[in-house]
């Protein structure tokens, strides 16, 4: 009854404290990457704010309701 509990946890969420190492790695890494390659982050900084124009587009029309769906609303 052991090995069948134990095998029914294995498919799920992981444990808590696999967060914490995992979250200290990634800040880890990212301040790594950020003390190495500011210089080229910042060079990209430009094309970074242009895509951020096609994305907005992309993902912020959702709300304008049904285009020709229908009469008016009031």
């Amino acid at each position: 009854m052991e090995q069948d509990k134990h095998s029914a946890d294995c498919g799920g969420k992981p444990p808590k404290r696999f967060w914490l190492p995992l979250g200290l790695f990634l800040a880890f890494v990212v301040y790594l990457l950020w003390a190495e390659h500011r210089v080229h982050f910042v060079q990209f900084l430009p094309f970074l704010i242009l895509l951020a124009c096609p994305m907005m587009h992309l993902f912020m029309h959702g709300g304008h309701g049904r285009h020709g769906k229908g009469g008016d609303e009031t």
